[in-house]
């Protein structure tokens, strides 16, 4: 169970507001994470501390296929990301690095700035504590619900290596 502060955005957020293109000289999560979000939203660090959850219209994460967007978002803290929709290449660079992400349009609509919720990867299910809502965002498969369990697709890659 994942359980945070919202931090609510609008549509088409893309990967160079995520990490801006002038700190992909590095590749340390917590450098990234340093200055995550800082051309939008100049408050985020401080926000993300919180064990917030981020909530987003369409098309999250779209523009360039970098992984670091992702790997930004989560070392920032961010226990879940729940949008309308998300660009395929980071729903794709997410699950690989173990970051909860769940496409729900009408949490992604409901859900408002700093409202309480809970989130359920295994089930799906998202909870507006605030409003006292439930959401229903469909549940990762097995297979991706194992690579996000592990932290990461390298992680279950050696998981499932070691136990061969």
């Amino acid at each position: 169970m994942i359980d945070g502060k919202v931090i609510k955005y609008k549509d088409n957020v893309d990967t160079d507001v995520i990490i801006p293109a002038r700190y992909l000289n590095t590749s340390d999560p917590k450098e990234l994470a340093s200055h995550c979000m800082e051309d939008l939203d100049s408050k985020f660090s401080e926000k993300a501390k919180e064990k917030s959850i981020i909530v987003a219209g369409k098309n999250f994460g779209c523009g360039s296929s970098r992984e670091h967007a992702p790997i930004a978002i989560k070392a920032s803290g961010i226990g879940c990301v729940i949008a309308e929709s998300f660009a395929r290449i980071f729903f794709r660079n997410s699950i690989n690095i173990g970051l909860p992400i769940m496409e729900c349009a009408e949490a992604a609509r409901d859900i408002e700035n700093n409202d309480k919720v809970s989130v359920d990867v295994t089930t799906g299910i998202i909870n507006n504590i605030t409003k006292g809502k439930t959401y229903k965002a469909a549940a990762f498969p097995e297979f991706m619900q194992k690579i996000i369990d592990s932290d990461g697709l390298i992680n279950y890659v050696k998981k499932e290596v070691s136990n061969r």
